[in-house]
């Protein structure tokens, strides 16, 4: 009885996965993961936006590929959607009918993941995933290099269902991945590739901004991996360098502003901490 119980308390769909199969967005452009899941956001609420308007709102922000290197990883620090702009911009492209409620998840937090999803899934709220993707990587997989943002279609005792791409996660996996520091991994060749000679690398650790920048010592971690460049000995290298990121991980509730539901989301506590 308790285990009955126990998965019925883990378990809320949102769409079944043929509907997903059939309903879900596919990534819309470069960096435009957050926009999309806007899109389906929207959908899913019962509201239709094309995705252009989506990413218009969304304001998803490029890498600059061809830019010196310390741009370059400027824009890496910032390139698709924060949270914040994936609210805005569902507010705007439903002209005012979405709110979004985001939910900070690092530090670790006090709760079961997927009870929690399906709690305010089955009060019809629509959860988006900020994850960080660098983490929990399978084993013989390459790092990815970049953050995520995902629609959860539903859950499942210890499953968390995602589109795109449509897959089904381990909650330990995704809880993971939603529990990160704000950096980002760049790998070594995007780094030593946008080298060159006139470049000043001061500007690295030199954001006002920003004092992660200095905090990480991104310059001084570049310095290390031009000497390991010159020096040629056969040791293990960096494979890659750690920047500030600017996105959050963790999960935004969506919901139809003019509701209980609306209402009670903006007014909800943070998930308590460990």
């Amino acid at each position: 009885m308790e285990a009955e119980q126990e998965e019925e308390a883990s378990a809320a769909m949102l769409w079944s996965i043929q509907e997903a199969l059939e309903r879900q967005t596919l990534q819309i452009g470069a960096s435009a993961c957050g926009a999309t899941a806007v899109v389906d956001v929207l959908k899913a609420l019962g509201l239709d936006v094309a995705p252009e308007e989506a990413d218009r709102c969304v304001q998803t922000r490029l890498r600059r590929n061809e830019s010196p290197l310390p741009d370059y990883l400027l824009s890496r620090s910032e390139a698709g959607a924060t949270h914040a702009q994936l609210i805005q911009g569902a507010l705007e492209a439903s002209y005012g009918k979405a709110i979004g409620r985001f939910f900070h998840l690092h530090p670790r937090r006090r709760f079961r993941l997927v009870h929690w999803l399906a709690h305010w899934i089955r009060k019809g709220a629509v959860p988006v995933a900020t994850m960080n993707m660098q983490l929990a990587v399978p084993e013989g997989e390459e790092v990815p290099d970049a953050w995520h943002h995902q629609l959860i279609f539903g859950v499942a005792p210890n499953s968390i269902f995602i589109p795109n791409p449509l897959d089904v996660v381990s909650e330990d996996e995704v809880h993971q991945r939603l529990c990160s520091q704000s950096v980002m991994l760049v790998r070594r060749e995007d780094v030593l590739q946008r080298l060159m000679p006139d470049c000043s690398l001061s500007g690295l650790s030199e954001n006002p901004s920003d004092p992660r920048w200095q905090e990480l010592d991104v310059e001084g971690q570049v310095r290390n991996m031009i000497l390991e460049e010159e020096l040629e000995e056969d040791q293990p290298k960096m494979t890659h360098i750690t920047i500030p990121a600017a996105y959050s991980s963790g999960i935004t509730l969506f919901a139809l502003r003019d509701t209980e539901l609306g209402q009670e989301l903006l007014k909800a506590p943070e998930v308590p901490l460990l």
